[in-house]
């Protein structure tokens, strides 16, 4: 039987955080001892983070990121993971509920040659989730939330959605008439996990390897809202996928990160579920029925008369001398943001190393409270007159004595400690 990576393993850490484990050391036999590898990750996010921003400042002489930026990126990737506190992510879940009652044959869990057939099947199941989201209009009501920084740094890999999961499981379903659950597990996570460090631009050009791997500057141009970089290099692991399917495209110009039309806020909420509601009156614009499911379904930039995924000739002009949204605000309120922030942070994964211990109450309290803590951030970042509120509600939220979290000392004093300062 394969072993699991050793918690206090550093150098383990780091090999999965670039895919490079071994099937021996990364099959199990059932999905439960599949570790939470993305979970654990978080100290090397964390981690490598501040190595972009040492390299950058060595190299450069100024950083790649701003507060306001990174604050922002993490919040969303916290609240991507909340759903896992209460249940099994949404993909495991459909794919072993196939594999239970459809599946037609059973690949070895043991076996390296299945190990390394699912590495491939996961990343062109990832091509697909990806392209659809870009070309799916309410899909990409989901995904836009990742590309709507407009910076490029490892703090970017971070800023996932809430809601995307819950339309990315179809993609994999096929597998699942085939492949164990605690197989796909594994590698629905270490292809996430290998897509962190791609996010960067310290690293610019990895000469081979630049033919069959994703790489920094392949998703640079993902990234970008250049008219070339327009659904462009989709992949996930391997950027052979968008070869094969004419999606490629080289770094060229000097890419300009972000949406193509800005939403200049910080407030992770916002930034979540905003494109929804111009869904939603977009919908409602159109009398014509083929109209409104068009808004739905074919891509952000479709319009009546126009090609499905629209006219990228229309999408605004870049002239490269762009400036992020970055407005000025003091620098005591920098300080308290990233103090209070580090302490959400710690919280967060407190409450998920402890969650089964504590009631299902005391876990959506404490959710609560971590939102509307990243939500207040948002505010002060943006200067909104709404933040005391926000922090009063924070304040009398871990003030609750019915929470049951008394029992649970590091967490609570984590949680009095990130409103007191």
């Amino acid at each position: 039987a394969s072993q699991t990576f050793p918690n206090n393993s550093y150098f383990s850490g780091i090999r999965s955080m670039f895919y490079m484990v071994t099937p021996n050391e990364s099959s199990f036999e059932n999905v439960e001892d599949v570790p939470p590898y993305v979970q654990q990750a978080t100290p090397f996010f964390m981690g490598l983070m501040v190595v972009e921003l040492v390299v950058s400042l060595l190299k450069d002489g100024t950083p790649l990121a701003c507060v306001s930026d990174v604050v922002t990126s993490v919040s969303a990737g916290i609240i991507s993971r909340m759903p896992t506190l209460f249940a099994r992510g949404f993909e495991i879940t459909t794919y072993i509920y196939v594999w239970d009652n459809l599946r037609l044959l059973e690949l070895p869990w043991d076996s390296a040659w299945a190990w390394w057939l699912a590495f491939l099947a996961v990343d062109f199941s990832y091509y697909w989730v990806h392209r659809f989201a870009h070309e799916m209009n309410l899909l990409w009501a989901a995904h836009q939330v990742h590309h709507s920084s407009e910076y490029y740094n490892l703090s970017t890999a971070l800023r996932q959605s809430l809601t995307q999961q819950f339309s990315s499981w179809v993609f994999y379903l096929p597998m699942a008439l085939a492949v164990p659950p605690s197989v796909f597990a594994v590698h629905i996570q270490f292809n996430l996990l290998y897509q962190f460090w791609i996010h960067t631009e310290v690293i610019r050009d990895m000469g081979p390897l630049e033919w069959v791997l994703n790489t920094p500057s392949h998703h640079r141009v993902h990234h970008g809202r250049n008219e070339y970089c327009i659904d462009k290099n989709y992949g996930g692991a391997l950027i052979i996928w968008d070869r094969l399917f004419g999606t490629f495209a080289p770094e060229g110009d000097k890419v300009v990160y972000g949406l193509v039309h800005k939403i200049n806020t910080f407030e992770i909420l916002h930034i979540q579920f905003h494109y929804y509601k111009y869904l939603w009156r977009r919908f409602n614009r159109y009398k014509n029925i083929f109209n409104k499911l068009g808004v739905l379904w074919k891509g952000p930039s479709w319009k009546p008369g126009k090609p499905r995924l629209g006219d990228h000739a229309e999408v605004p002009e870049v002239t490269g001398e762009e400036l992020p949204y970055n407005p000025s605000w003091p620098l005591a309120l920098k300080v308290y943001v990233c103090i209070h922030g580090l302490m959400l942070l710690g919280v967060y994964q407190d409450l998920f190393e402890s969650r089964l211990i504590l009631s299902q109450v005391t876990v959506l309290m404490m959710t609560g409270y971590i939102l509307l803590s990243l939500t207040s951030i948002g505010f002060i970042i943006d200067q909104r007159y709404c933040t005391v509120t926000y922090h009063c509600y924070c304040t009398v939220i871990h003030h609750c004595k019915w929470l049951g979290i008394c029992t649970h000392r590091l967490v609570l004093f984590k949680v009095m400690w990130s409103n007191l300062i």
